[in-house]
């Protein structure tokens, strides 16, 4: 089974609500790669002729989106389609992990123009690794070629918990000296550009979302594997964030989840030996991944551990699924590459064997389509996200 069923949002003709129905006209070509002529537009979100028709207008006026050739229809003369126009305007993000700081421009396709990796301060100067951050964008956006104008705003995927109306990282687990920390103020200041924030692992749902594995499903969970885990869900087209943001912390399935966890079994159990205890975050991952090789290589005991791991995941996704009725789940994160080979036999059949989804539809179990990138993709997702998206919330009256 395949997640090729697009989801596009009705629109309402209701002329106070052009902003909406620019949205949903936007998304709704977003989401067809072969593009949609003005009637199909009309057709799939509702809207009438002349709604469509002004609102293509505008779009084209503003580049976002582009004439590209003709579709012939059963009868009648050729149409004209319109497709998404990918360098209409660019977003940058950024993703604060614990071992590294990923920064990447991209375009309203989804691609990645330009990126830029840099390790993880492990003794943090809060003013100094500011500094160093603000100054990363601007090599990556000169090294980019974009104009500065065409770029939207910046956006910021950092390990939760945090306070997303004040902007602040509040106490990460694995972040030490970012406790209460403003990152979303001081870094528009510094930068100059307009800044959204939110959880990594939301960030990388949105960027699944709009560019990656879900971008035909509304219903989906996301979990991220890296140094600590998570999981982000999609219902009904909405991202869950809970009353403080901060849904998708997963508590105790997260403590024996984490790179540090799994570093410390296998130096308990001698599969590592003492020299592989870490000693922070990018230490901890270059552990795992030699347990990783171990098992692929065919280490009984490391393999075990491995599977261990895959099983708790297993279970706790298929739960989650499950609970919110999820059509797909979509792994990534930075260390998933090295573990999709390991991680996908052993989950599949758990999520699988799930008495729901074997009596009402099967739910897909998919690695990330965005590779190690998906959590900075997600931070500038954010912005094209929050900018450009239909958003239901805004039909509500004061």
């Amino acid at each position: 089974m395949t997640i090729d069923r697009p989801t596009v949002r009705r629109g309402t003709n209701l002329p106070r609500m052009g902003d909406f129905n620019e949205s949903v006209v936007l998304d709704a070509i977003r989401r067809a790669p072969d593009g949609l002529s003005r009637v199909e537009l009309a057709t799939a979100t509702g809207l009438s002729a002349q709604t469509v028709s002004n609102i293509c207008r505008r779009l084209l006026d503003r580049e976002l989106v582009v004439e590209a050739g003709k579709k012939g229809g059963r009868v009648g003369k050729p149409r004209t389609v319109l497709q998404i126009s990918p360098g209409g305007s660019f977003a940058i993000g950024v993703h604060l992990d614990p071992a590294v700081v990923t920064y990447v421009v991209l375009d309203l396709v989804g691609g990645v123009v330009r990126r830029l990796r840099q390790p993880t301060p492990q003794v943090v100067d809060q003013a100094q690794t500011l500094a160093d951050m603000s100054a990363a964008v601007d090599r990556l956006v000169d090294e980019s070629g974009i104009a500065r104008e065409r770029i939207l705003g910046l956006g910021v995927a950092v390990p939760g918990p945090i306070d997303p109306e004040a902007g602040v990282i509040v106490e990460p687990p694995q972040l030490a000296g970012w406790e209460r920390v403003p990152l979303r103020d001081r870094l528009a200041r510094a930068t100059g550009w307009p800044v959204v924030m939110d959880k990594d692992v939301i960030a990388a749902a949105i960027a699944e979302r709009w560019a990656g594995a879900a971008v035909h499903s509304g219903n989906f969970l996301f979990f991220y594997l890296g140094t600590g885990s998570g999981m982000g869900a999609v219902v009904n087209d909405v991202v869950l964030r809970g009353v403080s943001g901060n849904a998708g912390e997963i508590g105790g399935l997260d403590a024996n989840c984490t790179t540090y966890a799994l570093v410390e079994e296998a130096i308990a159990r001698g599969v590592l030996g003492p020299e592989k205890e870490p000693d922070g975050p990018g230490q901890a991952e270059r552990s795992l991944l030699d347990l990783v090789a171990l098992a692929d290589g065919g280490d009984g005991v490391a393999r075990g551990i491995i599977d261990g791991w895959a099983r708790r995941v297993g279970r706790g996704v298929s739960a989650a699924a499950t609970l919110l009725d999820s059509e797909l789940v979509v792994f990534g994160g930075p260390i998933w590459p090295h573990l999709s080979r390991l991680f996908l036999p052993v989950v599949n059949p758990i999520v699988a064997s799930s008495p729901f989804v074997g009596k009402m539809h099967e739910t897909v179990v998919t690695g990330t389509a965005l590779g190690d990138d998906v959590g900075a993709v997600g931070a500038a997702c954010l912005v094209l996200d929050q900018t450009l998206s239909a958003r239901p919330q805004s039909l509500l009256l004061a």
